[in-house]
């Protein structure tokens, strides 16, 4: 339907620009994409990173084959590497410098400036004070403007008949707003260089085992797209001890209260060998790297052997806590057992139980995380592991294509139940499994962040400014002096320009210091004080 009204021209390119300018760099627009970086940082804190946690992250991926497919195309385990991310991320810099710059302008010129000049009905502002003295109008702007000053104000003093000065104070406080908007800036610059140029990477180290900081030695490593491997710190330790406290009484009953491992560490080969406690939040720092404490587990002894008694795997495997109780789960794969007639490997699956114990209710479960009363449940099979066919497996997953479930006699599936220090035959001659004793395990994470220093100086630049624009107040206090009927009427008025300000104090103050003293009446003498 036609309106009669001719259409709007369409808008050249060069004004698209500059209208696509104007809103990405308009408040408006920073807040929104503010919003939705701390928005699309929720997946992030909620869904296993791998960066964080590759452990968990698989875990999760086993427990969820149908989200998973979804997950990965949106790079949700993997949120502050993604597209999607980075894109904010990069928006969100150009808008808060788009609206930075020309608010330097705007604010530059301000405290150029000199405070406006008084306005001709002072009786009109919030804030009015009238006296009369008989003080000339020029000694009485003076006096204003030396007690102004001595209040940290800026003034301007006009003359003529109607002599005012004028003062201003509190133009600070769009300097703590400027300096907010630039720490916002300074934050997001530190991340990215910690992102391109660091790198994190994560570890499981069994107790009396060593590390080497060396690209083979971890399980999972995530360079920053500048990172260069040969800078890594040339460090190297061993997990001596591992102690953890668990809360044994009330509603926390369970609940890890403390844990620290005892490192041994040297900062490069043939270095002195020096003593480490690392626990949350207290790292082992060597050079520029870190090594965090993360979590922890139970890494069982087990001994398969074969029917002649010859070794076909022992040493200590890493189960995952599935719950509080540190109920956990594991893999156990043997690619080298023997049998009567020959070759064949072995897999076993399934649960560690710190603190063994059962009812007919729930089964077995642990009901305690401390190892107490350590025992194992695993089913068993055989056939092919699937190590051979050149495709990577997980270490915590069994590939059962090519596998086939031991049976008992009765047909049914083979549980091996293990107490600590028990052996359980293997039907078919296929040897017998041991569990020989328990470790504990540490997952720590590596890292070296470059951009931490920078990050640091964001905050600490971003509560400057926080602070500053929430206490100080930006105030304007005119004082006018002129003669009326042959003496001199001052007014003095102010102006709080923040809101919720109160300035009557400031202006009875001021009015107070420039009122001239009441004339005393005493013996022997007359006279009146000053009107007002």
């Amino acid at each position: 339907m036609s309106t009669g009204r001719p259409a709007a021209p369409a808008m050249s390119p060069i004004e698209l620009a500059r209208w696509s300018w104007r809103q990405l760099t308009s408040m408006r627009t920073a807040l929104i994409l503010l919003f939705l970086l701390a928005l699309g940082a929720i997946p992030g804190s909620v869904i296993p990173q791998e960066a964080v946690d590759s452990l968990r992250a698989s875990q999760w991926r086993d427990q969820h084959p149908q989200l998973t497919p979804i997950y990965e195309k949106l790079g949700l385990f993997s949120v502050y590497n993604s597209v999607w991310f980075s894109a904010i991320y990069l928006l969100l810099m150009v808008s808060l410098v788009g609206c930075f710059l020309p608010r330097l302008k705007v604010y530059w010129n301000g405290v150029r400036a000199q405070p406006p000049a008084a306005p001709r009905h002072l009786s009109r502002l919030p804030e009015h004070r009238t006296f009369e003295t008989d003080e000339d109008p020029e000694t009485v702007v003076e006096q204003a403007r030396a007690a102004l000053r001595g209040r940290r104000y800026r003034t301007m003093v006009t003359t003529g008949a109607d002599a005012a000065v004028s003062a201003e104070r509190g133009y600070l406080r769009e300097a703590g707003n400027l300096l907010f908007h630039v720490s916002v800036l300074v934050v997001l610059v530190g991340f990215a260089v910690g992102s391109l140029w660091g790198f994190k990477g994560g570890v499981i180290v069994v107790t009396k085992d060593s590390f080497a900081n060396t690209l083979s030695q971890y399980d999972d490593f995530r360079p920053g797209g500048l990172f260069d491997p040969d800078h890594l710190e040339p460090f190297e330790f061993t997990v001596k001890d591992f102690a953890v406290t668990f809360i044994r009484e009330g509603r926390e009953a369970g609940m890890a209260h403390e844990f620290a491992a005892d490192l041994s560490y040297r900062s490069a080969p043939g270095a002195p060998e020096q003593q480490r406690r690392i626990s949350v939040n207290h790292p082992l720092s060597v050079g520029d790297t870190d090594v965090f404490l993360i979590s922890h587990g139970y890494a069982p002894h087990i001994t398969v052997r074969n029917t002649d008694g010859s070794v076909a795997f022992s040493g200590p495997v890493v189960f995952l806590p599935e719950d509080s109780t540190f109920r956990s789960f594991g893999v156990v794969k043997v690619p080298d057992a023997q049998q009567r007639q020959g070759s064949t490997q072995l897999g076993f699956e399934g649960e560690f139980y710190p603190t063994y114990a059962f009812t007919r209710a729930s089964g077995p479960f642990s009901a305690f995380p401390d190892d107490k009363n350590p025992a194992i449940s695993m089913l068993a099979y055989r056939g092919d592991l699937g190590l051979d066919n050149g495709v990577p497996q997980s270490v915590f997953a069994l590939q059962k294509k090519g596998l086939d479930p031991i049976r008992k006699a009765d047909g049914k599936p083979l549980r091996i139940d293990l107490a600590l220090h028990h052996s359980a035959q293997l039907p078919d001659g296929l040897g017998t499994v041991t569990l020989d004793g328990v470790s504990r395990y540490v997952k720590l994470q590596v890292s070296h962040t470059p951009g931490q220093k920078i990050a640091l100086g964001g905050v600490v630049l971003a509560l400057t400014g926080l602070l500053g624009s929430l206490f100080i107040r930006p105030r304007r206090i005119w004082v006018r002096a002129r003669r009326e009927g042959g003496r001199t009427l001052v007014e003095v008025a102010g102006l709080d320009r923040s809101s919720g300000g109160d300035l009557s104090g400031e202006v009875e103050a001021l009015t107070t210091a420039l009122r001239p003293a009441p004339a005393t009446t005493g013996p022997g003498s007359t006279g009146t004080g000053e009107s007002s």
